[in-house]
């Protein structure tokens, strides 16, 4: 392993390319591309290398996926602004809360939403890049971290043990009462 991308540096971008992809195989193969084609570079350079690595892996991981990232960037475009169902706004994160559980809370939300939520809120790319990156309109990037967002809360409030009251969300209900 090159020395600029310490141990913990590469498990970092194998799990970012894990979640941007869905795929273990396929994060293995984007992950070493990735080093390797950042090359050995000098101590003084590494801080940069590291950078570019983290974006040689994002790149890479959705390239690979980019048939499934397109049909789901469609889905998500046909989806309703409001069909997810979310905790009450009491909720809070446990402080248990395992990178395992963070991990599987994010490998259930559909991959457009996901790559939307990793780049906007945990990448911290700006909306015009992840805009490029996901080949997308800004305004749908925004609607997939919305979505993603929404969908993240849920799956990590039901591994905290939180469900449905009577299968449905309240403005499910609230909804039904209405129609």
């Amino acid at each position: 392993m090159p020395e600029f991308v310490s141990h913990q540096g590469a498990a970092d971008l194998y799990w970012l390319a894990t979640l941007l992809t869905g795929s273990r195989e396929m994060a293995v193969d984007v992950t070493v591309h990735a080093i390797d084609s950042a090359g050995d570079e000098t101590s003084f350079f590494s801080n940069w290398i590291s950078r570019w690595a983290r974006r040689l892996v994002i790149a890479k991981a959705l390239t690979a996926v980019r048939d499934e990232l397109g049909a789901s960037a469609r889905r998500t475009a046909l989806r309703s602004e409001n069909s997810a169902a979310v905790p009450p706004r009491s909720w809070m994160l446990d402080r248990q809360t395992t990178k395992s559980d963070l991990e599987g809370a994010l490998l259930s939300i559909d991959l457009f939403p996901r790559a939307a939520v990793l780049l906007l809120l945990f990448e911290g790319v700006p909306l015009q890049d992840a805009a490029v990156l996901l080949d997308a309109e800004p305004g749908l990037v925004r609607k997939g971290q919305a979505a993603g967002v929404v969908e993240l809360t849920s799956a990590l409030a039901r591994i905290q043990g939180w469900q449905l009251k009577n299968g449905r969300s309240n403005q499910l209900q609230s909804e039904f009462q209405h129609a």
